[in-house]
């Protein structure tokens, strides 16, 4: 795991947020959170809110490390990683290539299911298509490829989407999106299992007052019942440990990651689907990764000097490994 929080030296953390993604107000939460238990811990922090002149302001800052609490693209698809890749500097969570994966379901898919961790089945189909016909029989859930937070999900039941019927002029994501991803309904809980380093936290399972975990039962305190540790057999907890840990290794995810999780109870350990992997989950006051890490003795602040440091290990190790360090 990442060398602990207290062997940190006092450091200038460039923390990067915001950005014009649909999840920019999570990222400016994240974000100052983040700034802000830096700045108790006594390191020296400046607060960047994305631009299109980021990489200028980035290398005027010249900071020891940036640490990205960036959401959605550009800041977790693998963009501003090639850039600061570019500029030699470091960064926490994850590279270029694994958020380029992880950001897009179906090449997540192609790259877990694998290894064995479940999935559900599902493809790829055109917006215009779904006018004309069901890609999938009934229930079945639309997302787009490459959002989180559960932007643009809809769910599509007998009665259609929430009673609003797939067409032109009714809300949904096909208005947005011109493909989306088409997968079976997984009738059940939401599990989510958090990696920090080498080590899976925990299982929180998470229960929406409205009966969807969508983008505001996610950010609106009271909206959604988090209930950490979650209450499920054993055998159940360890296999989200387990597939957590094992997407978080396949993916080659770095400092933390979290991975959601369909269960439907009624089929036991088959009944056990994973969603997706996350390489930049939130820290907001909400977050899922920061409840799970006080639930195991890390603090917010502890959490966050830990991914700080797993970034620098990473940088450096990288750095003696291609023969030459960053000046």
């Amino acid at each position: 795991m990442a060398s602990k929080a207290t062997d940190l030296p006092k450091l200038h953390v460039a923390v990067l947020m915001g950005g014009w993604a649909n999840e920019r107000p999570v990222s400016l939460m994240s974000g100052e959170g983040v700034a802000k238990a830096l700045e108790e811990r006594g390191h020296r922090v400046t607060r960047i809110d994305m631009d299109r002149q980021v990489a200028a302001r980035i290398a005027e800052a010249a900071p020891d490390v940036v640490f990205n609490a960036l959401h959605g693209v550009p800041g977790e698809d693998g963009t501003v990683q090639g850039m600061l890749d570019l500029m030699g500097v470091p960064y926490t969570h994850s590279g270029l290539a694994t958020s380029v994966i992880a950001i897009d379901k179906e090449l997540t898919k192609q790259a877990l299911v694998p290894h064995g961790i479940p999935m559900p089945g599902g493809r790829i189909v055109a917006s215009e298509d779904l006018y004309e016909r069901d890609p999938l029989a009934r229930p079945y859930v639309l997302k787009p490829l490459n959002e989180g937070s559960s932007v643009g999900v809809a769910i599509v039941t007998e009665e259609s989407n929430y009673g609003q019927p797939i067409r032109r002029d009714a809300a949904g994501p096909w208005q947005e999106f011109d493909r989306l991803l088409a997968e079976p309904y997984i009738r059940g809980r939401e599990l989510t299992t958090a990696v920090l380093g080498d080590r899976a936290l925990s299982v929180t399972e998470l229960v929406p007052q409205s009966g969807f975990y969508d983008f505001d039962a996610k950010y609106t305190e009271g909206m959604t019942e988090h209930v950490c540790p979650a209450q499920i057999p054993e055998n159940i907890a360890e296999l989200c440990r387990k597939y957590a840990l094992q997407a978080h290794r396949v993916l080659g995810c770095r400092g933390t990651s979290r991975t959601d999780f369909r269960w439907d109870d009624e089929r036991g350990e088959a009944g056990l689907f994973v969603l997706e992997t996350n390489t930049q989950p939130g820290m907001t006051p909400l977050s899922l990764v920061p409840e799970q890490a006080k639930q195991c003795g890390i603090s917010y602040g502890e959490l966050v000097e830990i991914v700080i440091a797993d970034a620098l290990a990473f940088f450096a190790g990288k750095g003696e490994a291609d023969g030459h360090g960053r000046a």
